[in-house]
């Protein structure tokens, strides 16, 4: 369940977002919209537990930000956010995948998985694996040479597909998806939707931010802020 009562993101120069309220259930589809420089990557990274609200408090499945945002993080993961999940244009989309399995092995498992048998554990892998690449709807064989396609060989749709399978290795229970239209088609930004929509009908609560969401999807609607508010916001983060 998500809960969000007067969040707000203040950067050295002005605010990023603020006043920001909504109510999710675990499985709902969120959209986020507003013109450039609202705050929609800021707000979707402080959801996340990735940067500190300056006001109003939000829940992620009973946990609370600000205080509790390390474990939000645990439980949470972003895609497709420019500066923070940029692919690398020259691995593959099978070295992409190797190594975000390898981190949620070191570092997003038990102590007692650790010690399972190789065996095991590359099975484990596998059919983590799989389920998000089915989730994210992405198809190896149709891709230009299969898993060893380099990012740069891909569609825009193929990248974001793929930016998401890897944020749903870690099986997060929220999951966050900025600049969703960004260069797609129509056609692509309604399969992209579908896609987003599937994966919450499977319990996971996506927040998502970009144009054209469905109908079963609840709205947040930021307006425009300082744009410098909203920069300086995002650079305490690492974002350029």
């Amino acid at each position: 369940m998500l809960v969000v009562e007067g969040f707000g993101v203040r950067g050295p120069r002005g605010w990023a977002f603020r006043e920001v309220g909504c109510t999710a259930e675990a499985g709902d589809l969120i959209a986020v919209e507003g013109p450039s420089g609202s705050g929609r990557t800021s707000l979707l990274l402080a959801l996340t537990g990735r940067m500190r609200a300056t006001e109003g408090h939000a829940e992620v499945d009973g946990l609370k930000l600000p205080r509790q945002a390390a474990a939000v993080r645990r439980i949470s993961a972003v895609a497709h956010i420019p500066g923070i999940t940029d692919l690398d244009p020259a691995l593959t989309v099978a070295e992409h995948l190797h190594e975000r399995l390898l981190l949620q092995r070191r570092f997003g498992t038990s102590l007692r998985t650790l010690l399972r048998p190789r065996g095991e554990r590359a099975t484990a892998s596998a059919l983590l694996r799989e389920r998000a690449l089915t989730a994210a709807g992405l198809d190896l064989s149709t891709l230009v040479k299969g898993s060893r396609t380099a990012v740069r060989d891909l569609e825009r749709i193929e990248a974001l597909r793929l930016s998401v399978a890897l944020a749903l290795v870690g099986q997060p229970k929220l999951l966050a998806v900025d600049d969703l239209g960004l260069k797609l088609s129509d056609g692509e930004l309604a399969a992209a939707w579908q896609m987003l929509a599937a994966i919450a009908d499977g319990g996971t609560t996506v927040v998502a931010a970009g144009p054209g969401a469905p109908a079963q999807a609840r709205k947040v609607v930021l307006g425009g802020t300082d744009e410098k508010g909203a920069a300086d916001a995002l650079a305490e983060t690492g974002r350029s």
